[in-house]
């Protein structure tokens, strides 16, 4: 199994559905900078990221949508982690559960640390 351990100034955590994504960006300090619900798309996605850019990575839970942007982050030289759904669930743990905490808690530092990445 291998471990997610590298260290960023922005940590992006995507709760992706088909249609509507909800997208969270801490900072190196565990601030939120960006938390909210957006369509499920490029062109919006990159735009949310934008002001992070310079030193960020991608976090995704494996399920059925998250190849293209596994594709996209590829395309743009963005780091990318897949995030095995059972590991995370279990670490996750929880029963209050929804796609802003899903959000959230895939881009904490100390959860992609622990993310197994899959891709």
């Amino acid at each position: 199994m291998r471990f997610y351990n590298n260290q960023h100034k922005y940590y992006c955590g995507i709760d992706l559905h088909t249609r509507k994504m909800y997208v969270c960006i801490l900072d190196e300090k565990g601030e939120i900078r960006e938390h909210r619900n957006m369509k499920t798309d490029r062109d919006a996605f990159l735009k949310a990221i934008a002001p992070f850019r310079e030193d960020i990575v991608v976090a995704v839970e494996c399920i059925f949508t998250w190849y293209w942007v596994a594709d996209l982050c590829h395309n743009e030289g963005i780091p990318f982690v897949l995030g095995h759904a059972l590991y995370m669930k279990a670490i996750h743990g929880g029963k209050a559960k929804n796609d802003k905490i899903a959000s959230l808690f895939s881009s904490e530092k100390r959860m992609l640390l622990a993310i197994t990445s899959d891709y």
